[in-house]
């Protein structure tokens, strides 16, 4: 007589003439009437499922998955890519192709960390399509992030120009504004300067303690240090401590040189304006600098010192940086994008509006800004840029809540002694300059929304560089499923 195991086969499936089938189990509440019982679908956890051999049945037509594997195909020049793997030797990479894609798709969907992806090529359908079920770990994926950093911002640059080739760029009317992004830097690895020049002294003194015991111990250098070691090596302890004193004195360096620099600006300034020569105006800020000291509540982060304190919407502060968008009105395509320390706006307007020039060769009809952008300078440049470029610039001259009416459009000629802020107050007045900024908010506040809630509200990379390209690469991102949407839907 066989055995019952004897009769399971072989290729590890059960022999389902062994197994009684019942009937699914209607387990529903009575109605009032004492009725029928309510009957649910068939579920059947242990049924064998058959599904298509192939992946590509499993996405359909249209999805951003196909999308984003066309674009890496065939309208991205990926010559940065490879242009970076010159040498035949070593173990064959993975190809870039297949990396781009699942980087895209990754930045698009809000999966931006090389863990995430890693799982994702195996557990998400699309992204296991992309990766052709190759699965890179997550080592692999960081290190193409690193590598082609720079290559991975410039596809902001060729999105944006697939977005004007589909028509959906006319620079019309734009619309500028900056948000607050959160760096990958915790509040609690920071200190203040004060508090870094308090804390050096005691490192220091423990440091010498501990290098005074080090040379004097000789005899317990076997119960110290471990047979076989010579006995001159650091404690733990003493490492530990140096490591922390130098990277202290880089962060105390770092703000004392910040000081150093707002004061040589600020003293050459006032040098300027006084009228000063060129030999008076140096001086000025060499003596301003050498004067300068930090606050002693200004502080430095140690995970990514770069990164600065920020008031964030919600009104706490973080480790943030400034991210900057140029956004076009007709289908909110982000048009230039860039990414700074600076908490205020005011030294944003101009390199913003050059850089919209820089990346589609031409100047928008009409840019309108908050009033974080409303300073002397910025309206004077505004002026020069009005008279060589024909932009037409609808700067708030004061912060305005939501909901709160323009006021009425003054009447009679404007005051030959009016000032440039004056001048900008009552040309938004008027009802072309309503007509501008009333759109500001519905062109460029949402595209931040879209960002933060699709893809991401922090940053992951550290550094000022490593931010600004992960910046472009979320702008870039942003465009891709603009683009996506608008070829969906037959426009393209």
């Amino acid at each position: 007589m066989n055995s019952p195991s004897s009769s399971i086969p072989q290729d590890g499936l059960f022999d389902a003439s062994l197994v009684e089938r019942l009937e699914p189990v209607d387990d529903g509440l009575m109605d009032a009437n004492g009725g029928e019982r309510k009957r649910f679908r068939a579920f059947e956890p242990d049924a064998v499922m058959l599904v298509p051999p192939s992946l590509e049945e499993w996405l359909p037509e249209g999805h951003l998955a196909r999308f984003i594997a066309e674009l890496v195909e065939n309208e991205l020049d990926l010559t940065r890519f490879y242009a970076s793997h010159k040498k035949a030797k070593g173990q064959p990479p993975y190809d870039p192709r297949l990396m781009l894609r699942i980087v895209l798709y990754g930045y698009c969907t809000g999966v931006r960390s090389s863990r995430q992806l890693e799982r994702a090529c195996t557990d998400v359908v699309a992204l296991r399509w992309l990766a052709a079920q190759q699965a890179p770990d997550f080592r692999s994926i960081g290190r193409f992030r690193q590598r082609h950093l720079a290559a991975l911002a410039n596809v902001f640059l060729q999105a944006l120009e697939l977005c004007r080739a589909a028509g959906m760029v006319k620079l019309g009317m734009v619309a500028l504004d900056g948000t607050k992004l959160r760096a990958n830097a915790s509040r609690h690895k920071a200190m203040s300067y004060a508090r870094l020049t308090e804390k050096q002294k005691v490192l220091a003194q423990e440091i010498s303690d501990l290098m005074a015991e080090a040379k004097t111990v000789d005899e317990s250098e076997d119960a110290k240090f471990g047979p076989g070691k010579r006995g001159d090596e650091l404690p733990v302890e003493l490492a530990n401590r140096q490591a922390r004193s130098k990277a202290m004195a880089a962060a105390r360096a770092s703000l004392e040189q910040e000081a150093a620099d707002k004061a040589r600006a600020e003293a050459e300034e006032k040098a300027a304006k006084r009228g000063d020569d060129d030999d008076e105006i140096t001086g000025a800020g060499d003596t301003a600098a050498r004067k300068a000291e930090p606050k002693p509540a200004a502080q430095r982060n140690f995970t990514d010192p770069e990164a600065r304190i920020m008031k964030t919407a919600d009104g706490s502060y973080h480790y943030c940086y400034n991210a900057q968008a140029v956004v076009d009105a007709g289908h909110q395509v982000i048009v230039a994008a860039e990414l700074g320390q600076g908490a205020n706006d005011y030294g944003q307007l101009v390199p913003m509006v050059e850089r919209v020039q820089e990346n589609l060769g031409m100047m928008p009809k009409t840019l309108s800004a908050d009033a974080g952008y409303c300073s002397k300078a910025n309206l004077v440049e505004a002026g020069r840029m009005e008279a060589e470029h024909g932009t037409g610039f609808f700067i708030s001259t004061a912060r305005v809540k939501h909901a709160t009416p323009i006021p009425e459009s003054p009447r009679g000629r404007i005051p030959a002694n009016a000032t440039l802020g004056e001048r900008m107050a009552r040309k938004l007045k008027t009802k072309p300059g309503k007509q501008v900024y009333s759109r500001r908010k519905v062109i460029v506040e949402p595209v931040f929304g879209q960002i933060k809630t699709r893809q991401g509200k922090h940053l992951l990379l550290r550094g000022l560089q490593n931010a600004q390209a992960e910046w472009k690469l979320l702008a870039a991102g942003h465009n891709l499923l603009k683009l996506h949407a608008f070829r969906a839907q037959g426009a393209g």
